[in-house]
């Protein structure tokens, strides 16, 4: 990657979800090469005016005409970045005005609420996205320069993006409960849900073609022909031998196979054809405008069949915990040196996960069994779910301290009845939390003064 990403503010309800290394996801996906989006940048900024000037005031903190016009140049990346067109104007500066509003407000709120965000958690924070760039702090701060970006206006974008990170943990994700009877009814809805559910199918062809403009003569000779082999195939020859003998298709070298895919991503002719076949079976020939072809179903699945196995983890890890004796700086130190010593064969993770680790997983030499999706805080899961078995990660800070995390084996399981009730426990308490977190940003933005001011005539 050539280039760096910041914490853009479309992530905040991932950050509340996921946490910081979460947010630094979702900027590497979200914020391309900025020299491709240099005309577009220029078009929007100049035809905003701009001369700085008060535009609102939320509980008598002003936001100005040039925070907007820097979030809008912000934001226009992503939107490429996501194949959306940037918004007339008026619309899109009413739009990022409308959420500096709610921001601001939930800023004063966590303020209020003593939530603060130490230089060190910034300070990480700014390393992390260094990292996911892969480069150093030194050329993360040159680039931004370079790209006419403030470093210290990234380091407090960052600073607000993790308090706000906080302040919805503390206020939304504390309070939402799901009772054993809600988990009941949205099992039972989503039961009915897959098996009525979207389907997938993965279908081998051989295509006998028909050119354009064929003769009735050149029709009946081509349907004898696909006919001949279907003879073969009910006689007991291989499919896919037969596909790379006479097929006509691009995809003959493979077999005729097209792949496991939707439904919907198939012609409906093919998804037709086989919509009654056992897997293995085959259908044709059919026409379509291409010429004739003979389908196999090879494979079949309900959405709720791919529910029915689960990727466990066995990881491990040193907790270090951020005291009046050690800081969190030290402790991250600290992490950094055990990891440079373990990969480089002069340490054990055991023996050192024994001797420092403050989990109870310590006296285990920081192992942790194997675990299912959502067993672990989101920020360690995510981090967890990136490494290879055998890798270690940079250290982490989460909830409950900076963890070293290592991941030893990973192993596919079928899912018992309880795990499915966990899995489809976890996607409710998610759904009911998005929902309050709406409900609640409704209200902290309600309960702020806003005044709107007009541009200077």
């Amino acid at each position: 990657m050539n280039k760096f990403v910041t914490a853009p503010s479309s992530t905040l309800t991932l950050v509340r979800r996921a946490g910081w290394a979460a947010l630094c996801s979702a900027a590497c996906m979200a914020w391309p090469a900025l020299a491709q989006t240099q005309a577009t940048l220029s078009e929007t900024a100049s035809s905003v005016r701009s001369a700085d000037f008060i535009v609102a005031v939320v509980n008598s903190e002003p936001i100005t005409n040039q925070e907007v016009i820097s979030r809008m140049k912000r934001l226009v990346p992503q939107l490429a970045m996501q194949g959306r067109p940037v918004p007339p104007r008026a619309e899109f500066a009413r739009l990022v005005l409308d959420r500096l509003i709610s921001e601001r407000a939930q800023l004063q709120a966590a303020r209020e609420g003593g939530i603060r965000v130490s230089d060190e958690a910034v300070d990480q924070a700014a390393e992390d996205v260094a990292r996911q760039n892969q480069v150093s702090m030194a050329d993360l701060r040159s680039r931004m320069v370079g790209d006419g970006l403030s470093f210290e206006r990234f380091r407090q974008d960052l600073r607000d993006e993790l308090l706000l990170a906080r302040f919805r943990e503390r206020e939304v994700d504390g309070r939402v409960r799901v009772s054993e009877q809600d988990l009941d009814r949205f099992m039972a809805e989503k039961k009915t849900e897959l098996a009525t559910g979207p389907v997938e199918l993965n279908i081998a062809q051989i295509l006998v073609a028909l050119p354009e403009d064929a003769s009735p003569a050149q029709l009946a000779s081509l349907e004898a022909r696909a006919r001949q082999i279907r003879q073969r195939l009910d006689s007991g020859a291989d499919f896919a031998a037969l596909a790379k003998e006479v097929s006509e298709a691009s995809d003959r070298a493979n077999g005729g196979e097209l792949g496991l895919r939707s439904a919907d991503r198939y012609p409906p002719l093919f998804v037709d054809a086989v919509g009654s076949l056992p897997v293995g079976g085959v259908a044709g020939p059919v026409r379509s405008g291409a010429g004739f072809h003979l389908l196999k179903l090879l494979d079949k699945k309900q959405l709720g069949d791919q529910l029915s196995t689960i990727t466990q983890t066995r990881a491990r890890h040193i907790l270090l915990k951020p005291s009046p004796r050690l800081s969190e700086g030290q402790a991250r130190q600290r992490l950094v040196e055990f990891k440079r010593r373990i990969e480089a064969g002069q340490a054990d993770f055991a023996q050192l996960a024994r001797e420092f680790s403050e989990d109870g997983s310590a006296q285990d030499g920081g192992d942790l069994g194997w675990t299912s999706p959502g067993a672990f805080v989101p920020e360690f899961e995510q981090v967890m779910d990136m490494l290879r078995p055998g890798q270690l990660a940079e250290p982490l800070q989460s909830r409950f301290g900076l963890h070293l995390i290592g991941v030893l084996e990973r192993r596919e399981v079928q899912l018992s009845d309880r795990d499915r009730r966990e899995l489809a426990r976890r996607e409710l308490r998610e759904e009911k939390t998005e929902e309050a977190l709406r409900t609640f940003l409704q209200d902290v933005r309600g309960r702020a003064y806003v005044e709107y001011r007009d541009p200077p005539q």
